[in-house]
């Protein structure tokens, strides 16, 4: 899976708010456990250069994105520009699972009208996380598209089930897709108002 292959999926499948604040559109790819999907939230004033400041700076996750408890920058002469991060991440699911993987987050530039950055999961460098830390995910993959009127935010991610057992699985899989609008949504809100202080 990689970052632009993902965003080939999403950019047609982005939802017009058609005069709502909030819009949300899901669907399956390559029988995977959890549905892709794409969030677009209305938000006024958004600075478009400072909120792509703040998703690119991943050192600085940990307490201005909810339930991230580490992110850290891992030097890597593959993604040493401006445009790459590699950098691990862990994060809380509430009451189910810690989890975490290693990414490389992308600055994509414009597309169709859209500032886009985009991450995908390091398979190899994943693999060798120590389950004992937490649940390693299976594949991590999404995006940000940012207007200066409204924020998209598209997701696609698993925890290993042989890493979480098979019933937080279910509840981690097809509760995540029944719950998935409304993280996205609170995401979207989340990152914009960090934008907003930073």
């Amino acid at each position: 899976m990689s970052a632009a292959a993902f965003l080939d999926r999403v950019m047609p499948n982005v939802p017009s708010l058609g005069g709502r604040d909030f819009q949300f559109k899901g669907w399956r790819h390559a029988g995977r456990p959890t549905q892709e999907g794409v969030g677009v939230l209305a938000q006024s004033g958004v600075n478009v250069d400072k909120l792509a400041a703040c998703i690119m700076n991943v050192n600085s996750y940990r307490g201005n994105v909810d339930h991230v408890e580490e992110s850290r920058s891992i030097a890597d002469s593959r993604y040493a520009t401006s445009q790459a991060v590699r950098f691990y991440q862990r994060v809380k699911v509430p009451m189910l699972a810690t989890i975490h993987m290693e990414l490389v987050l992308q600055d994509f530039g414009m597309r169709d009208g859209w500032r886009v950055m985009a991450w995908d999961q390091l398979g190899p460098e994943t693999d060798r996380l120590s389950a004992k830390l937490g649940a390693r995910s299976e594949y991590n993959v999404g995006a940000w598209l940012i207007k200066t009127d409204v924020v998209a935010y598209a997701l696609s991610s698993s925890p290993r089930k042989k890493d979480v057992g098979r019933l937080k699985f279910a509840a981690l899989t097809r509760g995540a897709d029944a719950g998935a609008s409304q993280v996205l949504k609170a995401n979207i809100r989340g990152m914009v108002a960090w934008s907003k202080r930073a």
